[in-house]
């Protein structure tokens, strides 16, 4: 599985949920791109992750 350009390798089957909690992003901040779809939020759970898979997590930054 490639995210945002670097190769990772999925130990076990894993959700897109799973995933980005033990990667310790903080869900209400990023955007998540999977094979070129936006994935939605309700469906982080669902979304069954594989090893051909491209991600791309867009993290949202707050300034002023």
């Amino acid at each position: 599985m490639r995210v945002n350009g670097t190769e990772q390798t999925l130990a076990q089957p894993t959700t897109l949920a799973q995933f980005l909690a033990q990667q310790g992003y903080r869900v209400e901040r990023i955007v998540v791109e999977r094979n070129g779809e936006i994935v939605p939020k309700a469906a982080y759970a669902s979304v069954q992750l594989c090893d051909s898979d491209v991600i791309e997590i867009v993290s949202f930054m707050g300034g002023g």
